[in-house]
């Protein structure tokens, strides 16, 4: 399982990159979504996969002594999805305006100076 999620999360990168160095401002959302879930994916490879319990030490007990699912992976993954939500909200938003004032999606196209404005 974890070979297969190794190549998923390669695949995502991979994928990701590319369509981030294309030159339409909807794939570089697209890429960035696919770069993110590639993310997400890598975070939840380097906590292990593990079938257990959940990490809740018993009153009368010390120590956990059974296997248990770490929690940190999980919380980073969610803190993660949070924050990739944010970015492509505002790139979304952000090229909806830049499309509105330049008629084009067009990377190349874009300047940082327009003297028509």
């Amino acid at each position: 399982m974890e070979i297969l999620l190794a190549i998923v999360t390669g695949l995502l990168y991979g994928a990701g990159l590319f369509m981030m160095l294309r030159r339409s401002m909807v794939k570089l959302i697209i890429g960035l979504i696919l770069l993110g879930n590639g993310a997400n994916i890598l975070i939840f490879l380097l906590g292990r996969i593990a079938k257990g319990k959940p990490p809740i030490i018993p009153a009368d007990a010390k120590v956990l002594t059974d296997i248990y699912a770490d929690p940190v992976p999980q919380a980073l993954i969610l803190t993660a999805i949070v924050i990739s939500f944010g970015l492509q909200s505002f790139a979304i938003v952000l090229f909806k305006r830049v499309y509105q004032t330049i008629h084009t999606d067009d990377l190349d196209t874009v300047n940082t100076i327009d003297d028509d404005l």
